[in-house]
């Protein structure tokens, strides 16, 4: 399974800091099954986020599949600094 983990924003919407999700698909699909999963809030929120998968920046228009077993994370964007 695919670990996502949620950050500031995002995990305020998903309502959890992390949840697993079936692996092994693009992320564009991952991204519409966690927004038909959370609603709309959520749906806004990863609109506007980037993804790091183990570590790696993942583009929504990324074709290659996710790996089975690895990890997402989902960073709203952040102010301040």
């Amino acid at each position: 399974m695919l670990t996502v983990r949620y950050w500031a924003a995002a995990r305020a919407a998903a309502g959890t800091e992390a949840e697993l999700v079936p692996g092994g698909r693009p992320l564009a699909v991952v991204i519409a099954e966690l927004s038909a999963l959370h609603g709309e809030r959520l749906a806004a929120v990863l609109a506007r986020s980037s993804f790091l998968c183990d570590g790696e920046q993942w583009h929504r228009t990324n074709t290659e599949l996710l790996p089975p077993d690895g990890q997402l994370d989902v960073l709203p964007p952040f102010a301040g600094g």
